[in-house]
Parts: C-alpha cells; sequence; structure tokens
C-alpha cells in the first residue's frame, strides 16, 4: 500500500467522527427553511455536544452501572460497525466474508444495550419507550439483513467492501428493479432506525408519543454526550448504506469519491429534513406496518436478485 492510498483509507475512516453530527445539523437548518425561521447553525450538534460533555451527570439513585454502560457500549459498537463499512469505493479497515451479519448484530447490540439502560431507571416512561424500541427494531434487522443478502447476491461478493466495490451504474442498467427496492428498504431502515419521521418525531416533548427521546430521558451530562454522537454515528452508517446504492461513487480517483459521498450524504440530510417538514408521524398501530412493508420490499428484491 503505497502513501497516497494509506492516506485516503486513513482520512476516509476518520470522516464519519468529524462530520456526522453535521448530518444532524443539516436536518435541523432544513427543518427551519421550511418553517420559515432562521434556525440553529449548521454546527449546533456540535455545540450542544462539547457543551454536555463540559457538565455532570447525575444519576437516580435506582440505576446501576447499566444506565452508564449503556452510552458507552452504544457508540463502540457503532465504531465497530463503522470500520466495516467502506466509503469512496475504498476497502473497510476491517472487511471479510459475512462482515455485514456483524454490521446488523452491532446495531442490534447497540439497540439492546439502549434498551436496558432505560429499563435501568425504573421510569415507566422510559420502559414505554423501550418496549417500543425492542418491538421496531425487531422489524427493521429483518428488512436490513434481506436488503444486504440482496446486495450480496447480484453482486456475487459477500463483504460489505466488495459489494460496494461493485456496485455500478452498469449494475443499475442490469438490476435496477431489485436495487430500486432496495434502496427503499434501506431508507425505510435509515428512517427507523434513527427513531426519524415518520416512525417518530425526535422533536416532540410528549412522553406518551416518543420512542427515542424517552428512553434516553434519565441520561444527563458526558452520559448523554455520547447518546448524542451515537445517534450521529448510526445516521452516518445507515446513510452510507443507502447512499452507496443509490450513487455508486467510483470514478477511480479515491478523492473526488470522498467528496461524492459526502456530497450524497448531505444531500440525504437535507432529503429527510424535506420529509419530516411534509411528512406526520405515523401512530403507533401504523409504524410496524410501515417496516414490515418494507421487509417485504427487500423480500422481493431478494427473489428478483435470485433470478440474475
Amino acid at each position: 500500500m503505497n502513501g497516497p492510498e494509506l492516506l485516503a483509507r486513513f482520512t476516509a475512516a476518520l470522516l464519519p467522527l468529524v462530520c456526522a453530527p453535521a448530518l444532524l445539523g443539516i436536518i435541523n437548518r432544513t427543518k427551519a427553511v421550511f418553517a420559515g425561521r432562521v434556525g440553529a447553525p449548521l454546527l449546533q450538534p456540535y455545540y450542544d455536544i462539547f457543551k454536555l460533555l463540559r457538565k455532570g451527570a447525575v444519576y437516580s439513585g435506582t440505576t446501576t452501572w447499566v444506565l452508564r454502560a449503556g452510552p458507552v457500549i452504544g457508540v463502540a459498537t457503532t465504531l465497530v460497525a463503522l470500520a466495516c463499512l467502506p466509503l469512496a469505493g475504498l476497502p473497510a479497515p476491517l472487511s471479510f466474508a459475512g462482515d455485514f451479519i456483524l454490521v446488523a448484530y452491532l446495531l442490534g447490540l447497540g439497540r439492546f444495550m439502549t434498551i436496558n439502560a432505560a429499563l435501568d431507571t425504573g421510569s415507566a416512561f422510559c420502559g414505554m419507550g423501550a418496549s417500543r424500541e425492542a418491538q421496531f427494531g425487531a422489524l427493521a434487522e429483518p428488512a436490513l439483513l434481506l436488503a444486504l443478502a440482496g446486495l450480496a447476491w447480484l453482486t456475487g461478493q459477500w463483504s460489505l467492501s466488495g459489494i460496494y466495490a461493485a456496485l455500478s451504474y452498469e449494475t443499475w442498467s442490469v438490476a435496477a428493479p431489485a436495487l430500486g427496492l432496495i434502496t427503499v428498504t434501506l431508507l425505510a431502515v435509515l428512517l427507523t432506525e434513527n427513531s426519524r419521521i415518520p416512525v417518530d418525531d425526535p422533536n416532540t416533548h410528549l412522553e406518551l408519543t416518543m420512542i427515542h427521546e424517552v428512553m434516553v430521558l434519565d441520561h444527563s451530562g458526558p452520559d448523554f454526550a455520547l447518546v448524542e454522537y451515537g445517534a450521529a454515528l448510526k445516521l452516518w452508517l445507515t446513510g452510507v448504506l443507502l447512499t452507496g446504492v443509490a450513487v455508486p461513487a467510483l470514478t477511480g480517483n479515491p478523492w473526488v469519491n470522498m467528496l461524492l459521498a459526502l456530497a450524497a450524504l448531505f444531500a440525504l440530510a437535507v432529503a429527510i429534513g424535506c420529509i419530516e417538514s411534509m411528512m406526520a408521524r405515523l401512530r403507533l398501530h401504523k409504524v410496524p406496518q410501515f417496516i414490515a412493508g418494507a421487509g417485504a420490499l427487500a423480500a422481493m428484491a431478494l427473489l428478483l436478485a435470485l433470478e440474475h
């Protein structure tokens, strides 16, 4: 491996750590524009995380180490999942056959610890959000695995690095129906995993309607900073999975590919802001139908992929 390639791979690995919170800032700014407001600065998520890191944490007397471990393990699992994720056509730092299964289960482990931390508080509101998160997560994980399995079959590769390196506009010309269904599925999984509208409203303050936000009500200070940072990293991860399929940026130049990948992610953040400005949150009994529908699309895409 020569020096320029090593530098490009290091930069690609560093990008999510630095740029992930910017996606949240773009979403919030887009929603402010739709509402006719100036809105918070684009860098407001960074300010919030640094402010929380400087504060002290408050713990209830009923909590145990589980509450403290939840945010830490949540960020750690997302970071390991990001290590398996290629960007800009460059191989991931951690790549092996079947690594997409590990990514799905790492996301599941992070969710499991967040749910445990919510239950550890003994709060009825936190427990209510945890039960909803468990239900919706159980539906989203099969949809994600089916979508990634369809990509693996279409490309003939069984690692994420190989799958996304093999995707191109020629692949779209050959298997456009399957890839289109997979793209829609990954968008639905992204909205579900990141608790965005129409699954959840991240800006609501009504505990009876919240899912993710109600689970972290008892976190404060550095713990809540880790929760916010972990949410930004998960948004980046699911966004890369989606944009890597929808916009395969493989120009042969890793630096140009990185710029195209960043542009695609920022455009996705704008699209999420538009969705949240134009749609209302689904009723709770409609959310499982939405996620199950995404799983059905992924299953159909897999069947189409098996024919190729």
